[in-house]
């Protein structure tokens, strides 16, 4: 026997002997792991945004909850106050449409409508904020799932120096694991995710945080409930 066969050898000796081949049972055997670990079961909506807002706010971005009646012109009244003059959105989304009817005058929206190589100049110097509408959100880690399209690229969330994002509280989980076992990701895991917790920030040997540094430098949050919100 050669040292190479030796080495197998006892390689394939060592090797367990139990191999779990049931895909289902070993999915049960996660959920039943994770769900063990979770400090209290699924709670609802109001509970999962409070959290999320919490998670947001420690994380130094401005978040508040928002009925889905009164948001549109809550955003647009924040938005006219910190001098928001061109707004990078997709119109064809319902949330985006019911923004721009709120819009003043004063702020202009734009879709992103042509090649970035067009308009790349304009699109890193004139604008003020890009608005996305989150797929979910995670709550106990404050965390936005964009799934960029062809009308919302990761440019618009990423360019401008202020990210505003809208998330529905029905659309968010507890955990990471909740999201993955709601969405069943393991029957077609989504191509393209962007995880999203607080504006862009990085930190130098002396660990002294730097925000904007490879993003936007403010992230503002609203959660659409379905009762009447709070503002924070």
């Amino acid at each position: 026997m050669s040292a190479r066969d030796a080495i197998l050898a006892r390689l394939r000796a060592a090797a367990p002997r139990a191999v779990a081949t049931d895909a289902r049972a070993l999915d049960e055997a996660i959920d039943r792991h994770y769900d063990a670990r979770r400090a209290a079961p699924a709670a609802d909506s109001l509970t999962a945004a409070q959290t999320m807002l919490g998670a947001l706010t420690a994380l130094h971005a401005d978040a508040w909850c928002a009925d889905a009646a009164t948001w549109p012109a809550q955003l647009a009244q924040r938005l006219a106050a910190a001098g928001v003059r061109r707004l990078l959105l997709d119109p064809a989304r319902p949330e985006a449409a019911a923004l721009i009817g709120a819009l003043p005058p004063a702020i202009e929206a734009v879709d992103f409508a042509q090649p970035i190589e067009a308009w790349k100049r304009d699109l890193f110097d004139t604008f003020d904020a890009g608005f996305t509408v989150a797929r979910a959100g995670i709550a106990a880690t404050g965390t936005l799932v964009i799934a960029p399209d062809g009308g919302t690229p990761r440019t618009v969330s990423l360019v401008p120096p202020l990210h505003v994002a809208v998330v529905h509280a029905h659309t968010l989980h507890a955990d990471l694991h909740e999201l993955v076992r709601a969405e069943q990701w393991q029957t077609g895991m989504p191509s393209n995710l962007a995880l999203v917790s607080g504006p862009s920030k990085t930190s130098d040997i002396q660990q002294t945080t730097a925000y904007g540094a490879h993003g936007p430098r403010r992230l503002w949050v609203v959660i659409i409930t379905d009762t009447q919100g709070t503002t924070s």
